[in-house]
């Protein structure tokens, strides 16, 4: 088990922050972790600590530890006072199925989620491709139930093995138990969030492809590189994902970012249709009979941040939901640039932005 104090988190965080914790813990099984925690005996580290609040509260973490992934939903205020938690559990397991269509495949948390899309479709198993590129890892998979291009981690996952940081309790949440929606999980409610360290994710592919072209600009870009849809390749769709997300996103090694930094606002449809008298072409997706989600990339776009720097926070001239670090930018600075986004949302279109990242950091 590696541990290390005062320990920089500049590779374990996307937006490319200078930040440290107090205490530095990977492991690489499920023992060892909960051994660590029972043996843990500096009580300063053990205790709680409140995390910032981000400009759309966010639940404060009940945990005594921070557990992070890959780091790419994840703004560090400043230096962390406590114990950071890292896994680096990577096996892949291939479960009995239950009929010969499926394949039930359990993974460990610490894997590369993008190294699980190349690996599944190398051997024939599908589902995952419309979710290639999201950066992190297994674990963030399901906590955030990520997303794009149609599909949702929910979709796939069938249960979610973890160990509660606290007692060192284990325990298995079927697909049902996590509550998922979008962007959301039980993971994240005020009562857990913080709570769980994923150990592994269990996922339900299926062995015959079926594409899912429907969203985001997957046929133009199909049609671009000269692919017809009939006789589309599970291969061949993920290039297209991968191209599309490299045009639009920054690569975090070259400009700092989180990727899509707010989660787009889910309205009641009177909101919405109000809001349409006065924008026709605003876009929008229904969600079921009653809700309209709105990207939120349209209104910050509307309201003249694409492109826009606040000191050395800025808005990626591309993708206006992409927050970017133009250069030794703290935390403060990309929060300063959020709040100047949510302020101008709001006051323009009466909708609330709420961050998807996770604002974390300062000292308790």
């Amino acid at each position: 088990m590696k541990t290390e104090e005062n320990y920089s988190l500049l590779a374990h965080n996307t937006f490319g922050i200078e930040a440290r914790c107090r205490l530095f813990a990977e492991y690489e099984t499920p023992d060892e972790l909960a051994a660590f925690l029972r043996q843990e005996s500096d009580p300063s580290l053990l205790a709680p600590r409140s995390l910032p609040l981000a400009p759309c509260p966010l639940p404060l973490t009940h945990s005594p530890v921070l557990h992070i992934g890959g780091g790419s939903n994840l703004l560090l205020l400043g230096d962390y006072d406590g114990l950071v938690l890292h896994s680096a559990i990577r096996s892949i397991e291939e479960l009995p199925a239950e009929d010969d269509g499926t394949v039930m495949l359990r993974v460990g948390a610490g894997v590369v989620w993008d190294d699980l899309v190349t690996y599944t479709l190398e051997h024939g198993w599908y589902g995952l491709e419309n979710l290639s590129l999201i950066p992190g890892e297994v674990g963030a998979s399901a906590v955030q139930n990520i997303g794009a291009y149609g599909a949702e981690a929910k979709d796939f996952i069938v249960a979610v093995e973890c160990m509660n940081l606290q007692t060192q309790e284990r325990r298995v949440f079927t697909n049902a138990d996590c509550q998922y929606a979008y962007r959301q999980s039980l993971f994240k409610t005020p009562e857990e969030r913080g709570r769980w360290a994923v150990l592994y994710v269990t996922y339900r592919l299926s062995r015959t492809f079926t594409p899912r072209l429907d969203y985001g600009g997957i046929r133009a870009e199909l049609e671009r590189q000269g692919i017809s849809p009939d006789g589309l390749t599970a291969l061949q769709l993920r290039n297209a994902i991968v191209a599309i997300r490299r045009a639009k996103l920054p690569d975090p090694k070259v400009e700092g970012n989180a990727g899509s930094f707010f989660m787009n606002p889910v309205v009641p449809r009177e909101v919405y249709e109000a809001l349409a008298l006065r924008y026709p072409d605003m876009p929008h997706y229904d969600v079921g009979l009653h809700e309209v989600k709105i990207p939120a990339g349209w209104l910050i776009e509307q309201c003249g941040w694409k492109g826009r720097s606040l000191g050395p926070a800025g808005v990626h001239a591309r993708q206006a939901l992409v927050l970017v670090n133009r250069g030794g930018a703290t935390g403060q600075d990309i929060v300063n640039l959020c709040d100047a986004i949510c302020r101008d949302v709001r006051e323009q279109f009466g909708i609330q932005l709420c961050p998807e990242a996770n604002f974390v950091g300062g000292k308790g």
